[in-house]
């Protein structure tokens, strides 16, 4: 299947490696246009860890050739910049194609949807909580790939096209997909942002002077008490909407092979196993600047809908906003285009489910 993987970072690359693999054509595209210096000449891309080889890479000029002739469209670039990037790919999908988004975050794939609804077309959606392996660029052409995930959730909007999402998946990465029940359980089942905020407040001046931290090392019993807390108002969240959604222990327990318990005790068997998976050193990292925006604000949004208290959700905003003199409730570039707050609970759940 010839593949088109919008973005070029350390999970477009790996997508690219594994679908190589499988023998899929992937081509790479991303706004930055680092691929096509990265992979001229024929440069091929290293890759070690889960999959070590040396593979060609095929790289698009623009997102139109990338897109062309391609029959699904994974998007795997940061959650800060979903709105540009789907904008782009809009313009230039056709009937018969799907897209995947890896990973989802703040009411993208209906954002997606919308866009597309405008030109008259509909396509299957697929949106994964999280994405299927994890891997870094470690050079200009080579990545890591460090874990492919046992099982990963997924859903697909509109909700009639779930079956043809899940096999697209299936066809792509193998029988490693839960079905969910609708895009507002995947957006319920992403573990990142209140697992990233506790282990960035709690070891936020290691990050700042740019010290060496355990990121799953770090993750103490307090920190990972903080961690069951908001995990609590996660699951109140999906339970007001009548849906069942995986715990952060379970979350755990199905990504590392740790017994189940307190997410502290649980993090320090994860360690034990990865002590390389290091913290950022920075307050520029993904766990701050999108996690917050695109992860965080939704789910705030989501407790004013239904009336569910979500105070340790507020608290992270607040304090992230002070700590790096930002509005990042403003820099969710994606909730005024969809304009949501109107909706009630029922009408907002429609809404995901049915575009």
């Amino acid at each position: 299947m010839r593949v088109a993987i919008i973005g070029s970072g350390g999970i477009g690359r790996g997508y690219a490696a594994y679908l190589t693999q499988q023998g899929h054509q992937p081509v790479l595209w991303s706004p930055s246009g680092a691929e096509l210096a990265d992979f001229a000449g024929r440069a091929k891309l290293t890759v070690t860890g889960k999959i070590v080889a040396s593979l060609p890479i095929a790289v698009a000029q623009s997102c139109a050739d990338a897109v062309a002739g391609a029959e699904t469209v994974i998007v795997a670039v940061p959650a800060n910049g979903f709105r540009t990037v789907l904008e782009t790919l809009s313009e230039h999908l056709h009937h018969g194609q799907s897209v995947v988004i890896s990973a989802h975050s703040s009411f993208a794939a209906l954002y997606m949807h919308d866009l597309l609804a405008k030109r008259g077309i509909t396509l299957p959606i697929a949106a994964w909580a999280t994405t299927a392996l994890t891997a870094r660029k470690t050079g200009p052409r080579s990545v890591n790939i460090s874990g492919i995930r046992a099982r990963l959730d997924v859903a697909t909007v509109p909700r009639r096209f779930a079956a043809e999402g899940h096999s697209i998946c299936q066809a792509l990465f193998g029988d490693r997909f839960e079905p969910r029940e609708d895009l507002l359980a995947i957006m319920l089942s992403n573990l990142n942002p209140p697992g990233h905020m506790a282990s960035m407040l709690c070891n936020l001046t290691r990050a700042e002077q740019g010290e060496d931290w355990p990121n799953y090392g770090s993750t103490t019993r307090g920190v990972g008490r903080i961690i069951d807390a908001m995990d609590a108002e996660r699951l109140a969240l999906a339970a007001a909407f009548g849906l069942a959604v995986r715990s952060v222990q379970d979350h755990y327990a199905l990504s590392f092979g740790v017994t189940p318990g307190p997410v502290g005790e649980m993090a320090a068997a994860v360690y034990a196993m990865r002590p390389e998976l290091m913290g950022p050193k920075t307050l520029d990292t993904r766990f701050i600047t999108e996690d917050v925006p695109f992860g965080l604000v939704p789910l705030e949004l989501l407790g004013a809908v239904t009336g569910v208290a979500v105070p340790l959700h507020q608290a992270g905003i607040a304090l992230f906003n002070a700590v790096c003199a930002r509005d990042f409730r403003a820099e969710n570039d994606l909730l005024p285009l969809l304009d949501l707050g109107g909706l009630d609970a029922a009408g907002l759940h429609k809404r995901l489910r049915d575009g």
